[in-house]
């Protein structure tokens, strides 16, 4: 019976640098938002400034996650500490959600006592709004696609920078036709449209969270791919979960006949992080199916 573990994979992007300037951007913008919505009575820019506030939270959690992340494995944590990354992902969705019911509440008792609010000095500090949530989501953009923290940041930012938009539009609208309840139902449109995307990312985390197969990688695909190597006859209790939002593992038993193990593993964990991109591999020889075999779940 052989056994191999691949560990060997590329480091993930540092996005310290990242995470530095979006959180001292967004602080900024907090602030000037916060009292500009203070002092002209607008729901919408303190719906703003209470969802930027939660974002700068959010972010902080993600960034201390990305530093656990680096940490080595100990004897308690044999694995390291890259699930951080995961429940900051997770907790960035909740947070969303959360903000997302309490600016819809507030928007409702808007409609029943409509406030006054200057249209022009809304419109100017959401144009703000639009370049530091739009140049905070950009230092995401490449690492969000591989990167399940990364991509919680970046769709914070994407979503302030939509509802910045949507306050210029309202901004607008209320400029041009003095209808001062376009503010609250503005608020209200776009803590919908967020809803939906910080759903999305509640249900991705907690996939990874639960161990489920990750979005990226086809398990059929990489069952059939072991199947087909030369000298294997039967895959079974293959399993792949993530030990961070960037870094995926397997475990599998092959029964396979063949005269050179080792050379035959260096191969096959080598492969499966270049076509895979699972870097941590774990892979059971066997001359004959085990007997687990019949209780695993076979896939061949």
């Amino acid at each position: 019976m052989a056994h191999d573990h691949a560990h060997t994979h590329t480091p993930p992007t540092d996005l310290g640098p990242a995470f530095r300037w979006a959180v001292g951007l967004n602080t900024a913008y907090v602030i000037i938002e916060a009292t500009a919505g203070l002092l002209t009575g607008s729901l919408a820019l303190l719906a703003d400034a209470a969802h930027n506030l939660t974002d700068v939270a959010g972010l902080l959690i993600a960034w201390g996650a990305a530093v656990l992340a680096k940490r080595v494995g100990t004897a308690t944590y044999t694995f390291g500490y890259g699930r951080a990354t995961i429940l900051a992902a997770m907790l960035n969705a909740i947070a969303i959600l959360i903000g997302v019911v309490v600016v819809i509440w507030e928007a409702a008792q808007r409609f029943q006592s409509a406030v006054e609010v200057p249209g022009l000095t809304i419109l100017l500090v959401a144009l703000v709004g639009i370049g530091v949530n739009t140049g905070s989501a950009l230092l995401f953009m490449t690492s969000q696609k591989q990167d399940l923290n990364a991509k919680g940041a970046y769709l914070h930012m994407a979503a302030d920078a939509a509802v910045s938009g949507a306050v210029v539009l309202a901004a607008a609208g209320i400029m041009l036709t003095g209808w001062s309840w376009l503010d609250p139902a503005v608020a209200i449109a776009v803590s919908l449209l967020i809803a939906v995307t910080a759903w999305r990312l509640l249900r991705a985390s907690l996939l990874l969270e639960l161990d489920g197969v990750p979005a990226t990688v086809d398990r059929q695909a990489v069952a059939d791919w072991l199947g087909a190597q030369t000298g294997v006859s039967h895959v079974h209790d293959l399993h792949i979960w993530a030990l961070s939002t960037t870094r995926t593992a397997l475990a599998v038993h092959l029964v396979w006949d063949g005269s050179d193990p080792d050379a035959f593993l260096d191969q096959v964990t080598d492969e499966l992080e270049q076509a895979f991109g699972i870097a941590h591999a774990t892979v059971q020889l066997e001359r004959r199916p085990c007997e687990r075999a019949g209780i695993c779940l076979a896939v061949r």
